[in-house]
């Protein structure tokens, strides 16, 4: 069956990243809306829209809609959500869902009012090296997970004028505390936070914690980097184990192979040696090793009510919650340093 899609922002994310997904997913895009009308012509023209519109009220009720999309700011995020949700319609929408937790929670109230899914946009659980970990993670060799440490950093291309590093933390940071909880398999629970600010804008953080379940870690996030470098890696701990995850592509399984130095018959033993991956880009494949695609296949199976792992509102609210603990402790940590 083939969903008809409401879509409200039609931005460069939403038109280059997103709504590309949809028609592989049996999803028709209906109606557009976007304050810049012009913007929302160029998406109706692209994805053969049949309506535009200005007001995301009228796109809700456009007649015909099965689900609402949306990639917006986080205010809007939230407003058009319960809105959508009000007309007994499905959600989809890019992270974060709110400015705050208790945003979260308001969608997450009324997605439980109407009975409807919310999807929320973390895509970086569908991130081709972080499946394949994940699904390491949740096989029978694996075992426990002790420890995750991850670097996920950025530019200061956040700020315009004075940085208050609220745009960093909503679209940047929120993405770890949703995956590494995922990873862990526990929601997270003491934390603590070192910083250093070289200049405003110009942040390194440093947020050690530890897992509901035992696990621990620490996680490195911050500013200071050039986005045109790979700026991710994850390295996954367990006893004899270890997953290492780089650029959300690259995945190596180390498990607990014998010294070969010494022995002439040594081989490559396939339960205990090194298992690698990494893509082949010079194949003509149509892949999204981001995760975008898987995500809003999931999202599909979610609004025809069919099994799915989709990101919902409830792991929303987790991460608006987590996040919100760990910024706190960074504002404490700046104006320590500050003095």
């Amino acid at each position: 069956m083939t969903l008809n899609i409401g879509w409200i922002g039609c931005g460069r994310h939403a038109t280059h990243m997103l709504m590309p997904q949809l028609g592989r997913n049996d999803m028709r895009i209906a109606a557009v809306c976007d304050l810049n009308r012009d913007a929302a012509a160029s998406a109706a023209w692209q994805y053969g829209a049949e309506a535009v519109y200005g007001d995301y009220a009228e796109l809700i009720a456009h007649k015909g809609l099965d689900a609402v999309c949306m990639a917006v700011g986080p205010d809007l995020h939230r407003v058009a959500s319960i809105a959508a949700l009000e007309r007994g319609l499905p959600v989809f929408l890019e992270k974060p869902p709110a400015r705050d937790a208790a945003g979260a929670r308001e969608i997450a109230a009324a997605a439980g009012k109407a009975g409807k899914p919310v999807i929320v946009g973390f895509m970086k659980r569908y991130s081709t090296g972080n499946r394949i970990a994940g699904n390491i993670l949740r096989g029978e060799s694996f075992g426990k997970v002790l420890g995750v440490t991850g670097s996920y950093m950025s530019g200061p291309a956040y700020f315009a004028g004075v940085p208050d590093y609220s745009g960093f933390y909503l679209h940047h940071c929120v993405h770890y505390m949703d995956l590494i909880p995922w990873f862990a398999g526990s929601a997270f629970d003491d934390m603590a936070v070192r910083t250093v600010e070289t200049a405003p804008g110009h942040l390194l953080l440093h947020l050690n914690f530890t897992c509901e379940n035992g696990a621990i870690g620490t996680i490195v996030m911050g500013t200071i980097q050039s986005r045109g470098t790979p700026t991710e890696d994850i390295t996954i701990m367990g006893d004899h184990r270890r997953i290492e995850i780089e650029n959300v592509i690259n995945v190596r399984y180390f498990r607990d192979p014998p010294f070969k130095a010494e022995d002439p018959a040594a081989s490559l033993a396939g339960g205990a040696d090194t298992l690698s991956w990494t893509p082949n880009f010079t194949a003509a494949a149509n892949e999204d090793h981001k995760g975008y695609a898987a995500l809003m296949a999931d999202a599909a199976k979610a609004f025809r009510g069919e099994a799915n792992t989709a990101p919902d509102i409830t792991d929303g609210v987790s991460a608006m919650e987590s996040l919100e603990r760990m910024t706190a402790l960074i504002d404490d940590d700046l104006r320590r340093r500050r003095k």
